[in-house]
């Protein structure tokens, strides 16, 4: 397997966790008396570094966060640009 393979798939596993990850913030959202314990932890300590700028930035709406909806979206675009079937890495290290 060449680097680039290893790269690329490597890439696309974190922008996978990270929507996953995301979209489970954003469930989390709508029920904001959840205990957080055991996985939920987990998740929580991946997003918050992430989110608490975004926040800052763009405070909730209507005391709706949708600081989570943006990082999807963000995930979303950068792994279309890099990994994706047109994306940099295959135009720049086009598989043999």
């Amino acid at each position: 397997m060449s680097a680039v393979i290893a790269a690329n798939w490597f890439l696309g596993v974190v922008f996978a966790v990270f929507t996953l990850v995301f979209i489970v913030r954003i469930v989390l959202t709508w029920y904001p008396q959840t205990n957080v314990q055991g996985p939920l932890k987990l998740i929580y300590w991946l997003s918050e570094p992430v989110l608490v700028p975004t926040r800052r930035v763009i405070p909730p709406l209507g005391g709706v966060d949708i600081s989570p909806i943006i990082w999807v979206g963000i995930v979303t675009l950068l792994r279309q640009l890099l990994v994706g079937p047109q994306g940099l890495l295959f135009l720049l290290f086009p598989p043999a």
